[in-house]
């Protein structure tokens, strides 16, 4: 059995992902304004956030604004740490057997739901039999599908044995859709999704009929004192509306800050921070279809597209180009071989591929305002070698359709796609396989470009068969390296997240996949 050790101090990480800005209430602390955005936070605090919310059941959630909120009142087994390491929460540690398919949990003594329930291994069992059985319908099932079953040790080990080895599995349970509730809660008949009762350092308060939602401080969290009595999560879609309340001092803190404002919101005494993440933008192209079927073509594309000048017009410099197909905080990642911007190697390659008067194309994506400026840069990038590209924004509904809901990859229009993942597990299978998996072509997955690789198949199981972080490691390298070289895509940039605080806020991590962790905020 191997088993992990050296855990990082254990720390309960609350995921603001969509959203999070905070709109002035009622501070208990007081405001000592004296610029213009200078204005300190109190106790209790106002996140605004970019999107309406859905739900607070982690179980039936498949955003991450909605998980982010259920993270401040709920927890699960294990977490991510800044830099999407895994750290403890519920369990003080774990073990796994060579094969992973058996995974054992070793819990804490010193916990219970905000209902008094106690938690244990029993409480564990209710919770991961309810999101592992097909019947209940539940949106993350396919995460824990693979639990054969759930065997309680004792009242603090519990055992979990896979149908398959699934090497990735501890990343499945430090996902936000493996946060506990009371088993009173879920056995009640209450509402869930409006009301979840959970182990975290908030507790719910409520949930109104203007889509806020608020939380309280509590007061007998087993992980030591919370530095604010409330936060109140309020969507503010319109960027300028958001943006605004941290200007007026109404907000204490805003994700996510527009580009184009970054330098105004400066120079008015607002903190804005921007960090790496593990969002992949990238252009991919359908391989299954002529002239994309042909490698030179794809090749000389990827040469004709400068990512350094996309990134400045595109994200104004907050954004990284991408080294890999997945991102460089991803577990896992390996850097690849440069792809040098070189237009006069891309029109050799469309002779060499009978191009060189090129051809026409489209390229889809989603009408927002960086999607369009991307497509309107690849556009004029690739008409230097004879691609005319028409640019199509869609709106997201008809996008998804268009896309993901094909039967048959005969049937798919797509011919070139702009888009972004984050692989919510923060590893390279999740950020991998969904894409460029034989098995992932729609509707059952995510990839689009319809490539197919018995390589990187082979690497893509193997990965998953084994617990060695070395080997796998050694596998995801090749897997990298072969996508890399096939170029189904065009790796475009990894983004920054970019967020605006009130100045005496200290502590709040802003996770690679998106999401913040408020559990150890400050403040000052």
């Amino acid at each position: 059995m191997k088993r992990r050790t050296n855990w990082f101090a254990l720390i309960a990480l609350v995921v603001m992902a969509v959203v999070l800005a905070a709109c002035g209430g009622s501070d208990s602390g007081s405001n000592s304004a004296n610029e213009s955005g200078g204005k300190k936070a109190g106790k209790d605090l106002t996140i605004a956030v970019n999107q309406n919310f859905v739900t607070l059941d982690p179980q039936d959630s498949n955003n991450t604004l909605d998980n982010s909120v259920q993270q401040t009142m709920l927890e699960g087994l294990v977490g991510f740490d800044k830099d999407m390491k895994i750290i403890p929460k519920l369990a003080e540690d774990y073990k796994v057997n060579k094969d992973a398919t058996e995974f054992t949990f070793m819990l804490r003594k010193d916990v219970t739901f905000h209902d008094g329930e106690a938690f244990n291994a029993e409480a564990v069992k209710t919770n991961f039999e309810r999101v592992s059985d097909e019947k209940n319908g539940l949106k993350r099932y396919s995460l824990f599908s693979n639990i054969e079953k759930i065997d309680v040790v004792d009242d603090y080990t519990v055992k979990f044995t896979l149908k398959n080895s699934f090497a990735s599995m501890i990343n499945n349970f430090a996902h936000p859709a493996g946060a506990l509730q009371s088993p009173k809660s879920l056995a009640s008949g209450d509402d869930v999704a409006r009301k979840p009762v959970g182990t975290g350092p908030y507790v719910f308060e409520s949930w109104d009929s203007s889509d806020i939602i608020k939380v309280k401080k509590n007061d007998k969290y087993w992980n030591g004192d919370v530095a604010a009595n409330s936060i109140t999560f309020k969507p503010v879609v319109e960027n300028g509306s958001r943006t605004a309340m941290l200007q007026t001092g109404e907000a204490d803190f805003a994700y996510p800050i527009p580009t184009e404002q970054v330098e105004t919101l400066k120079k008015q005494n607002i903190t804005i921070e921007n960090t790496d993440s593990i969002v992949m933008n990238y252009l991919s192209m359908n391989v299954s279809k002529e002239p994309f079927n042909d490698p030179k073509v794809r090749e000389a594309i990827t040469h004709a597209i400068n990512k350094e000048d996309l990134i400045k017009v595109v994200y104004a410099d907050y954004a990284k180009p991408a080294t890999s197909v997945i991102a460089e905080k991803t577990q896992f990642y390996s850097k690849q071989e440069d792809q040098s911007y070189d237009v006069e190697k891309a029109k050799a390659l469309m002779k060499e591929a009978g191009k060189e008067s090129g051809f026409e194309t489209t390229i889809w994506a989603t009408n927002t305002t960086n999607y369009i400026k991307a497509m309107e840069f690849i556009q004029q990038s690739l008409a230097a070698i004879n691609i005319k590209v028409k640019v199509e924004p869609m709106e997201n509904g008809a996008l998804a359709d268009a896309l993901w809901a094909v039967e048959d990859p005969k049937d798919a229009k797509v011919q070139m796609y702009f888009g972004g993942w984050s692989p919510s597990t923060g590893e390279a299978d999740w950020a991998i396989r969904p894409l460029f998996s034989s098995d992932s072509f729609p509707p059952n997955s995510y990839n689009i470009s319809y490539y197919s690789s018995k390589e990187v198949d082979k690497g893509l199981k193997e990965g998953l068969a084994t617990s060695d972080e070395g080997e796998r490691q050694k596998i995801y390298d090749d897997v990298q390296k072969t996508i890399w070289t096939d170029m189904p895509w065009v790796p475009i940039s990894n983004p920054d997240n970019i967020f605006g605080k009130k100045s005496n806020l200290e502590g709040i991590v802003l996770l690679p996949d998106g999401g913040l962790s408020v559990t150890e905020l400050q403040i000052k």
